[in-house]
């Protein structure tokens, strides 16, 4: 499934990696970053969940809640949190069913136990604002964030 800028972002409930139960719909009234990892520990993941983190208090003060996904287990996404020292919700998706619903199951040459590297921004409205389907972990976070202000600038609540 391939979303569009302007379809509603799909819905999903689940448990976070520190056993936080969070849905979409708890989130409406904030701008969300979706983003989905192919594999926790990895070095790219490791650098662009760490560049997330750098600028979580710039995300926050637009609004905005960065939200992890990936395969990974619970307890892999936990010793994820602790190594790279993360304070947003990691939701291990080892079914795939987030990931399917966004176009993010299944990686690169299609290995199996990794998803694919891609984000979404989300409006308070629940509506997709953006999307990136190539990603560069080193630079990612801060394109993510450049968006965010430019759509918060252009009336965006």
């Amino acid at each position: 499934m391939v979303l569009r800028i302007g379809q509603a972002a799909p819905p999903f409930e689940t448990v976070s990696d520190d056993g936080q139960r969070l849905s979409l719909a708890a989130l409406r009234g904030q701008w969300v970053v979706l983003y989905f990892f192919r594999r926790a520990l990895s070095p790219g993941c490791s650098l662009q969940a760490r560049q997330f983190e750098q600028a979580l208090g710039e995300f926050r003060q637009l609004g905005a809640q960065v939200i992890g996904v990936s395969s990974d287990t619970e307890a892999r996404q936990a010793l994820f949190r602790e190594t790279c020292q993360l304070h947003f919700p990691l939701l291990p998706d080892s079914e795939r069913q987030i990931g399917k619903a966004y176009g993010a199951a299944g990686g690169p040459w299609n290995w199996p136990g990794t998803g694919r590297r891609c984000t979404y921004l989300i409006t308070p409205q629940g509506q997709v604002a953006q999307v990136w389907r190539r990603v560069n972990p080193a630079q990612h976070a801060a394109k993510v964030l450049r968006e965010l202000s430019r759509q918060r600038a252009l009336g965006g609540a």
